[in-house]
């Protein structure tokens, strides 16, 4: 299942809330027996309104429904929210909850970043888009430009049993168990191969960024990488340099208008070593970059959750698809092409150099750090994190009063 190439495939590109949204609202509509939701954010904002009525209504007609939310991405869900869909029978999942601590989000690490919608092991959905409404144009100038893909085929059937699996671990409100349903035999409707790669804190800890790195050693023509959050480890930044040298076009579209700063500094300290490389890389400017997606010789895409930042490739739950399909790659590709020559500035190749010595003292520093970064935050002390299931409570009794126990 995971890591696992599947044939029978069809995917459609969806960018942005304003496509992403409607379509994963249709297909709730039209689940008829479960449905496998996880988002690091929900916000009580009109999107979040629109899934929960989705949801509401789709239970009404049977369908199972499990959400999972991030802890700390959702932390401020109301209880009315929540117990709206609790009491139409969804079954609401937390992951990590944790107090605040003087008004600040504690919960840092190790946090449950996927994104997927999963409906009757049929169609699914993976992207890097959240279910809250600055992904939509009318937002304003802070609107997050992202992405996402609609599976249909084998690879639908992985996605929703990898959804299953992540709820079978005993949870912290019940101490039960999700039962997980046998495995139905997927119908193929397209000829697209994909795979479904993780990235978690035990079996799967870097294989988003092993699949990364071995496409782009493979690469023969071209890269181009789209991602929100960008300073990755050494060894990918060397392959990414490597690919430059020997020929191929590499080229980085990273965020020119951030809605973190610190994001954009931290990929300004690696622009001279990979432009000195051969690399081009350009800063989008219309909007903070939320998306998190790569092309690699027309041939292969990925598209996901993951951005190449140490959260991502070192510490949180990230899930990405991995493409091979030329017909959806083409449109990926041509999405980026539009987004480079319409909005992006290329960053000059003398930009950010500074004198010799301080040059050579920032590299060394900057690498070792990246060299060393993912080991050291993968070994830091942390709780195991839990996953709470919030149930609807039961009925109260209907028997007479004279019939009941009373102190």
């Amino acid at each position: 299942m995971i890591n696992e190439w599947r044939g029978g495939n069809k995917f459609l590109l969806l960018e942005n809330g304003e496509e992403y949204f409607p379509r994963v609202l249709q297909a709730i509509k039209e689940a008829k027996s479960e449905v496998l939701l996880e988002t690091f954010i929900l916000f009580d904002d009109k999107v979040g309104q629109a899934l929960r009525s989705a949801l509401i209504d789709a239970r009404s007609r049977g369908v199972e429904i499990d959400m999972t939310v991030d802890g700390y991405g959702s932390d401020e869900l109301s209880q009315e929210f929540i117990a709206g869909l609790t009491d139409s029978g969804v079954r609401f999942h937390i992951f990590d909850p944790r107090p605040r601590l003087l008004g600040i989000r504690t919960n840092l690490f190790r946090r449950m970043h996927r994104k997927i919608v999963a409906v009757d092991g049929a169609r699914a959905f993976i992207g890097g888009i959240n279910f809250s409404a600055d992904h939509l144009p009318d937002f304003g100038p802070e609107a997050k430009q992202d992405y996402s893909v609609e599976i249909e085929g084998p690879l639908a059937e992985d996605i929703m049993e990898f959804a299953r699996e992540a709820l079978a671990e005993p949870n912290a409100a019940t101490g039960r168990r999700k039962r997980l349903k046998p495995r139905k035999q997927a119908t193929p409707v397209g000829d697209g191969y994909a795979r479904l790669v993780i990235r978690d804190n035990a079996k799967h800890r870097d294989d988003i960024e092993h699949s990364y790195r071995a496409s782009i050693r493979l690469a023969q023509s071209d890269i181009i990488i789209a991602n929100a959050y960008f300073f990755p480890g050494y060894r990918l930044l060397r392959d990414l340099a490597g690919a430059a040298r020997r020929g191929v076009r590499v080229r980085l579209i990273l965020q020119g208008q951030p809605d973190m700063l610190i994001a954009r500094y931290a990929a300004s300290m690696l622009y001279q070593y990979l432009v000195d490389a051969g690399v081009c890389v350009y800063e989008y400017c219309e909007r903070p970059l939320h998306g998190k997606v790569a092309c690699i010789d027309e041939v292969w895409s990925t598209i996901g959750s993951s951005n190449l930042d140490p959260l991502s490739l070192a510490l949180n739950l990230e899930a990405n698809v991995f493409i091979q399909d030329s017909k959806f790659t083409a449109a990926l590709h041509r999405t980026l092409e539009d987004l480079l020559s319409k909005y992006c500035r290329a960053v000059p190749v003398t930009a950010h150099a500074g004198g010799g010595l301080r040059r050579l003292w920032v590299g060394v520093v900057v690498f070792h750090f990246l060299r060393r970064f993912p080991v050291w935050a993968g070994s830091l002390p942390a709780h195991k994190p839990q996953l709470q299931s919030i149930v609807a409570p039961e009925p109260e009794s209907h028997a007479c009063p004279d019939q009941r126990n009373f102190p």
